[in-house]
């Protein structure tokens, strides 16, 4: 999968949120989203509701693709129970994500080249997989000697961010699943209407 390498603060100021939890708050300095200040918004259409939504949830995730979110909801959608919520679920238990949740990256972007780059180990072995779904029981570490990188030094020491209660640290390089994340159990930096992201996928699938 190509890795983003995009305008970050830009779309954290579009949202109103520092929406990638970056140490440098993009918002302190520039609180307006891009543009003309002040100009008047037109109110949306639904489809530009839909879109919206899909698009915070693309960069809550690290700026996923689209053709991405759709072969993961067409998953979901073969899958019993409710779509909406294994769609969300199964985004959540990606290795980049539980290495970002897991406070091995400060953030999500960070995880993802921790992963691309070798750093992150599943159950023993290196996986440099992004997209690879961690399984309840999975032992996800840091590689001995990727522990001495500074920049995993400090986001290892960095206990801001509250660790998901379905995740456990079993020292300070290595976290497990415990279980599967349960729709109710995931917190995300902003208000997602999920069910629209579905409907939007559905509709461009």
């Amino acid at each position: 999968m190509a890795r983003y390498t995009g305008p970050k603060n830009r779309i954290a100021r579009k949202f109103g949120v520092n929406i990638f939890g970056r140490l440098r708050n993009p918002l302190l300095h520039k609180q307006n989203p891009p543009g003309m200040h002040g100009a008047k918004r037109k109110k949306k259409s639904d489809y530009g509701l839909q879109l919206e939504e899909k698009q915070k949830l693309r960069a809550v995730y690290g700026m996923l693709t689209q053709k991405y979110l759709i072969r993961t909801f067409k998953d979901a959608g073969r899958r019993p129970g409710n779509t909406s919520h294994l769609f969300l679920e199964r985004l959540e238990c990606r290795l980049d994500n539980i290495v970002y949740r897991l406070r091995f990256g400060s953030t999500i972007f960070a995880a993802q080249q921790l992963v691309s780059h070798g750093h992150i180990l599943v159950d023993g072995k290196k996986v440099d997989r992004r997209s690879f779904i961690v399984k309840p029981g999975m032992i996800i570490s840091i590689r001995e000697k990727s522990q001495k990188m500074k920049a995993v030094q400090m986001s290892v020491e960095n206990t801001s961010q509250d660790l998901p209660e379905y995740l456990t640290l079993t020292d300070k390089f290595a976290g497990t699943m415990d279980a599967a994340p349960e729709y109710d159990q995931i917190v995300l930096p902003l208000p997602i209407n999920i069910p629209l992201v579905c409907e939007f996928l559905a509709h461009t699938a």
